[in-house]
């Protein structure tokens, strides 16, 4: 694939011998965003863990403290008083059978799902669609819960999940590059300390052996927090 002008420039801009410290590393990319869009930066972590053990399964959520730059959409399962709450804080879709049948046609014009416990019998008639989507609600994500309202207002707030990948890669975009450097910076670090204290019990040795970020159409920077 031939390499553009753009990113000749940007790959030649970066000391792939060096370790950036985190400002340093996100100025750099900062500065190397010159896409026609608002790129999101992405941090790319690669762990020491086999997520093919149970012991070293690697899933959870953070929030992020100035949020993604990305408007996610929210479908609610639940029915009655939740129902209406869920409307009140801004949930893009609400329902039960009508929602399971909107999924079942293959609609699913939303990016998170939350469901109160008891429509779960409705739910897991769709998991087999909305679990390979990675939509499934799920207690330890905080997205099987009856505090509907608050599991909104996170959603659209900045939360963020993550999950190793089968070669013990965690991705996770991080805002985007219009966002100003103390701002990335904060949410960066903060999803890294997350990553770190939801260390597996099973891992031994090194942990987090690489860290790396880049926007989305820009070279990668490997750094450290604390470098």
């Amino acid at each position: 694939m031939a390499i553009g002008k753009r990113l000749k420039q940007a790959n030649a801009a970066v000391d792939k011998n060096k370790v950036y410290t985190a400002e340093e590393a996100v100025t750099l990319i900062k500065s190397l965003a010159k896409a026609k869009f608002d790129e999101t930066l992405e941090v790319s972590m690669n762990l020491g863990i086999d997520p093919k053990k149970a012991d070293q399964n690697l899933r959870g959520v953070v929030q992020l403290p100035h949020g993604t730059g990305k408007t996610y959409r929210v479908a609610v399962f639940a029915r009655g008083p939740k129902a209406d709450e869920a409307k009140a804080a801004g949930a893009d879709y609400v329902g039960a059978e009508d929602l399971m049948e909107m999924v079942q046609a293959g609609n699913m014009p939303f990016d998170r799902c939350i469901a109160t416990p008891d429509m779960m019998g409705i739910v897991g008639r769709v998991g087999k669609i909305l679990g390979p989507r990675g939509l499934m609600p799920n207690p330890k994500l905080g997205t099987v819960t009856m505090d509907v309202a608050q599991a909104i207002t996170a959603v659209k707030g900045g939360q963020v999940e993550f999950r190793a990948e089968k070669s013990g890669i965690v991705h996770c975009g991080f805002g985007k590059a219009s966002f100003a450097t103390d701002a990335l910076v904060e949410n960066l670090k903060v999803f890294v300390d997350a990553i770190q204290k939801a260390r597996p019990a099973g891992v031994k040795g090194t942990y987090v052996r690489k860290l790396s970020m880049s926007s989305s159409q820009g070279p990668g920077v490997t750094f450290a927090i604390g470098a």
